[in-house]
């Protein structure tokens, strides 16, 4: 194997912004802030989720991201900055460096992702039931 999960992580995080959830949670609300949950939707579901976050899993991130692309959406297309998490910070970090690559800045990351954030006693709203 050229390089490892282990090595793009350690790649993804010297690279990107990574924040406690505490200081996440001050950045909730702000409305030049938008969080992506990049969790698998039966997680999502499942777990809750951090209020507001905009869900996106992470097979779709480069084609929501991008413009061009036929399934792009507009709320990454604000200017806003943004916080990615997923479960334990481990998708959420090479999520945010590709974001990044891609162009979007700033983007953040939180460490141990929605697990911190939940163990934290953070805000978690429950999901809203699939129409």
């Amino acid at each position: 194997m050229k390089k490892g999960f282990r090595a793009l992580l350690d790649e993804a995080n010297a690279e990107v912004e990574t924040i406690s959830p505490d200081e996440a949670a001050r950045l909730l609300g702000n409305e030049t802030v938008t969080f992506v949950d990049l969790r698998d939707p039966r997680e999502f579901e499942r777990e809750g989720n951090i209020p507001g976050a905009k869900h996106c899993t992470r097979g779709m991130l480069e084609f929501w991201i991008d413009p061009e692309s036929p399934y792009h959406k507009p709320f990454f297309a604000t200017g806003n900055s943004f916080v990615f998490f997923c479960a334990g910070g481990w998708r959420s970090a090479l999520a945010a460096k590709t974001a990044q690559d891609m162009g979007l800045q700033p983007v953040r990351h939180i460490e141990g992702g929605f697990g911190a954030w939940k163990k934290a006693g953070l805000p978690v709203e429950p999901a809203k039931p699939r129409a």
